[in-house]
């Protein structure tokens, strides 16, 4: 299972990925001032591959 984990950006907003259930995962986003942009709920495998692509999306 992931645990939870936070990424503070530049601009003071978060995104936060939780567990949510048994076998899926919260996506948070939130602004500056702390209000949620987005909460997109996904399955493991979904999460996987996001963080996948931004890993590779970043590979120069």
């Amino acid at each position: 299972m992931l645990r939870s984990s936070t990424i503070h950006t530049a601009d003071g907003s978060t995104v936060t990925i939780r567990p949510h259930g048994n076998h899926s995962y919260d996506l948070e986003t939130r602004n500056a001032r702390g209000e949620t942009i987005a909460t997109v709920v996904m399955n493991r495998d979904d999460v996987h591959a996001l963080v996948d692509e931004a890993a590779e999306a970043l590979t120069w």
